[in-house]
């Protein structure tokens, strides 16, 4: 009879160091309500999704809409969120990556760049959060939102959201007038 070695199961394999290109993703309403969530390994760290890419040739928008729907739940391309909505700002910048996160990037890495994405999503959508990275989640008015974040190039992607949807206070009140 033949029998299958099988491995232990407290035995993993190590995780590869994560690639230092990322993405933010600033998820919003067309009111521009902005999700934010709270990191599992640090409570009071309040972001948008954020990722690193899984490949180095893996195209930043697919990281985008993979991060999204882990982190998340929403599905970009689905029913409720055409692949229309999300928008690629084609800007980036780069960071020096705080000391706590360098241990999951290789050796000498200290600096991160980061592309900035947002996705339009319906005003009831249901978000389900990935519990090992995320422990809550709250929808804000976007300048509320961006004085919540810890990061402060997280906070001024948001304050910059009304610009790059081209949308003026005039445009957004209207809007919420109309509803």
């Amino acid at each position: 009879m033949y029998r299958a070695s099988v491995a232990p199961s407290f035995y993993t394999m190590p995780k590869p160091p994560k690639i230092p290109q990322s993405v933010l993703v600033i998820i919003h309403t067309p009111a521009l309500g902005v999700l934010l969530i709270e990191r599992a390994d640090h409570a009071g760290f309040w972001q948008s999704v954020t990722g690193s890419k899984d490949q180095l040739d893996e195209p930043l928008i697919e990281t985008a809409v993979r991060e999204v729907a882990e982190e998340t739940g929403i599905v970009i391309g689905g029913a409720w969120v055409p692949q229309s909505a999300l928008f690629d700002w084609h800007y980036s910048i780069e960071y020096e990556i705080y000391p706590e996160f360098r241990h999951r990037y290789a050796e000498g890495v200290i600096h991160n760049t980061e592309h900035w994405f947002s996705v339009q999503v319906p005003e009831q959508i249901e978000v389900t959060l990935a519990p090992r990275e995320h422990t809550a989640f709250l929808w804000l008015p976007y300048e509320e939102a961006a004085s919540r974040c810890f990061s402060s190039s997280n906070a001024d992607a948001i304050l910059q959201l009304p610009r790059r949807l081209g949308r003026s206070a005039a445009d957004r009140l209207s809007g919420e007038r109309g509803r």
